[in-house]
Order: structure tokens, then C-alpha cells, then sequence
């Protein structure tokens, strides 16, 4: 195979000035010179960028391609030395391949499907009134982020879940805290070992006294307490983070496209629409990572056994190829298969409770506060650092006619 005629010369760690919802320059521009460039890891490791659209898919559903953690000893902009990175824990399924993989989605599979999301709508419309009344209470301005968007996913989930009222707020801090890129190694293990000894407890509680969640029904399989702990961790982190800056940075795109607000207020049938065409256009959990396990041909190119894959969702998720002038954000784009929830075996168990929370609490947000807009200029707005698992706002400072 003939190499590559594009090499990516270094990974980016920051978005472009006034550009907060458009991936880094240097990765559209990776794109233009096709959909898959080389790039060297820190350390000097060879490896692939993948920005376009087909190619990044057809990765995600290769079993070639492994989540392995051990195998992730790569980072685009860290250089791990010879540190050996051990296999995931038990339960963590999202950094295995099947059949560990596969044995811990199972059981879940069925807590997660479309017919059962749609029936917690009631209790997503109960919740998000709530905190739109607080709000509305409190009067102008508000945060964004801590009025609205982390509390409702912070509900939804814990209650899921089971995890009692008056741990949510310390529990939530553990979890933002080894998730938002800007923690130090000390705090990071502090914030991530409470989570774990809370998670024990709380296994331990549900089966000593099981109560009506999805944590107390899966003390009736085969896991063990160990395994269920990091089932929890992975379902809450997940469900915590990903949808609150979702509805944050959401918010942010809806407020300076005023046109696509605007429709959706007048046309809340849009609201399903919206949602998928604002997945597609932010796709806040940008980068995957994958590790070939054989030779593979990937677009031409032969990807090397060892080689290490970082997959470009959100430029993928822009790939002109693929979607009809992608940096527009269309809220009356019909659904196209975009790659915000991943494909593939390791595609997002929550996808559809994603869905159900946006689809309600942008609805009800953009009607309850039709004056909403920034209280503070858009190029003043704190954007979560790039290299962040989940891209974001810090905060969205918002004001309205009270």
C-alpha cells in the first residue's frame, strides 16, 4: 500500500477563537486531505487519525479493532513511557471487548430500550418543570449548567439507578471531577476512589434491600458485587456527564442560531428533529480510541497489528461526504445516521433516555423562557478544555424578561 500523503503534525488542544462548536482547524483540515491521515503519538509511536465519516463507522463495527484498556497505552498528546496499563476492572465493559463485553450489556440491554425510556417521559417532564420553575423563582440571570442542564441527568439516572436523594450532589461532584479534563492526578484518584467506595455501599445496600431500580434488579444475576460496582460507574458517569453538556452547550448553539431557535419554538413536532440534528453538529464525545489487533485494510491503507486508532467523531460528524453543508446547524435535517452515540457493539447503552431528556428539556426550556438569551458576551463563555472526555461548557450564564 502506498502511504498516506498527509500526516497530522500535532493534535490539537484547543478550538478555534469564536468557533466553540466546530472541530479544531487542524482536524477539518485533515479531512480535506482525505478521511484517513498518520499521525505519531507522543514517544514516537505510529499510528492513524480517522476524520471521515464511512471509515471512522465501519472501525466501530470492526471486531478487529479493540477497546481493550490494556491496550490503550496511547495518547494523542501524553506520553505514557513503558507504563503498563492493567485491563479494565470488573464491570467497566465499555474498555473490553466481547465476550466480557457482551456479558455485562446483556442484562441491561432490556432496562434501556426505546418502549421503556418512553414511559419515564412523565417523570423527565415532572423533573424538568421543576427546575424551570426554580428558575423562573430565582429570577434572571442563572447559570445554565447548575440551574438546569446537570440537574436533570443527575435525577433521571440516580433515580434509575437507585441512588438516594441526599448523596446525588457529592456524588455528582465525584464523577465531573476524574471527567472534566481539568482535575490533578491527586484529586482525580481521590474523587474516583469515593465514587468506588460509594458504589460498594450502595451495591451492598440494594441487595440487602432491593427497592424498585435497575441497580436492585441486576442483584438478581449472576454478577457479583465487584462487577456490579463498575456496571454503576460506567452507567452513571455516562449518564451524568454526556446529556448535561448536551443540554449546556445545546443551549449555547440554539442561542447563537436564533433562526433554528425560533423553529423550534414555533414547532414543538421539530423537537425530535432537533435533537438528533444538535448531536450531529456538537457531538460532545468527540474522540474514540481503538487499538488494531491484525493488519487492516482501512480506506487503502493498511492499518498495522498494534496500531493505535483515534477516531474523530465530531469531524466525521461534519463530513461533507456524508452530510449536506455539515457546519450548518439544521434543525429540519432529516436524521442520517450520525455518530454522536458511537456504532457498533460499544454504541451508547442510554442512547434512547439521552434522547427522551433533550427532547424534553430543550422543548420546555425554549417555551417557558421565550426572551432566554446570553447574559454575558458569546466569546466570554467557558468552554470545557478539548481534551476533556466530554467537550462542554463550564458555565452558560443566561438571562430573560422576568
Amino acid at each position: 500500500m502506498n502511504a498516506p500523503t498527509y500526516t497530522v503534525p500535532t493534535f490539537p488542544s484547543a478550538r478555534e477563537p469564536g468557533r466553540p462548536f466546530d472541530p479544531p482547524a487542524e482536524l477539518l483540515d485533515a479531512r480535506q486531505h482525505g478521511p484517513i491521515s498518520r499521525y505519531t503519538f507522543p514517544g514516537g509511536k505510529a499510528g492513524w487519525l480517522i476524520t471521515g465519516y464511512d471509515l471512522a463507522r465501519s472501525v466501530l463495527a470492526d471486531s478487529r479493532f479493540s477497546s481493550r484498556k490494556e491496550l490503550m497505552r496511547y495518547h494523542p498528546t501524553i506520553d505514557y513511557g513503558d507504563i503498563e496499563v492493567p485491563p479494565a476492572p470488573p464491570g467497566e465493559f465499555v474498555l473490553m471487548d466481547d465476550p466480557q463485553h457482551s456479558r455485562y450489556r446483556k442484562p441491561l440491554m432490556g432496562k434501556f430500550t426505546v418502549r421503556r425510556m418512553r414511559l419515564l417521559t412523565e417523570r423527565v417532564e415532572q423533573i424538568t418543570a421543576e427546575r424551570l420553575d426554580a428558575m423562573e423563582q430565582a429570577g434572571p440571570p442563572a447559570d445554565l449548567v447548575t440551574a438546569f442542564a446537570k440537574p436533570i441527568p443527575a435525577i433521571v439516572i440516580c433515580e434509575l439507578l437507585g441512588v438516594p436523594y441526599q448523596d446525588r450532589d457529592s456524588f455528582q461532584s465525584n464523577v465531573e471531577s476524574f471527567m472534566n479534563g481539568e482535575t490533578s492526578d491527586e484529586d482525580l484518584m481521590a474523587a474516583y476512589t469515593a465514587t468506588q467506595d460509594y458504589l460498594a455501599r450502595l451495591v451492598a445496600d440494594k441487595r440487602a434491600n432491593p427497592t424498585d431500580d435497575v441497580l436492585s434488579d441486576l442483584t438478581d444475576t449472576d454478577l457479583t458485587d465487584e462487577e456490579l460496582r463498575g456496571v454503576s460507574l460506567i452507567l452513571l458517569a455516562a449518564g451524568l456527564d454526556t446529556t448535561a453538556n448536551m443540554l449546556a452547550l445545546g443551549t449555547f448553539a440554539l442561542l447563537r442560531n436564533p433562526a433554528q431557535l425560533a423553529a423550534l419554538r414555533a414547532d414543538p413536532d421539530l423537537a425530535g428533529q432537533a435533537v438528533e440534528e444538535l448531536l450531529r453538529y456538537l457531538s460532545v464525545a468527540k474522540t474514540f480510541m481503538r487499538v488494531a489487533l491484525e493488519d487492516v485494510e482501512v480506506g487503502g491503507r493498511t492499518v498495522e497489528a498494534g496500531s493505535p486508532v483515534i477516531l474523530s467523531l465530531h469531524t466525521a460528524n461534519r463530513d461533507p461526504e456524508r452530510f449536506t453543508d455539515p457546519h450548518a446547524l439544521d434543525l429540519g435535517r432529516r436524521y442520517s445516521g450520525h455518530l454522536a452515540f458511537g456504532h457498533g457493539i460499544h454504541q451508547c447503552l442510554g442512547q434512547q433516555l439521552a434522547r427522551v431528556e433533550m427532547k424534553v428539556a430543550f422543548t420546555a426550556l425554549v417555551n417557558r423562557f421565550p426572551t432566554l438569551r446570553l447574559a454575558i458576551p458569546a466569546d466570554e463563555v467557558a468552554l470545557r478544555p478539548e481534551l476533556a472526555d466530554i467537550y462542554g461548557v463550564k458555565s452558560l450564564p443566561v438571562t430573560w424578561d422576568a
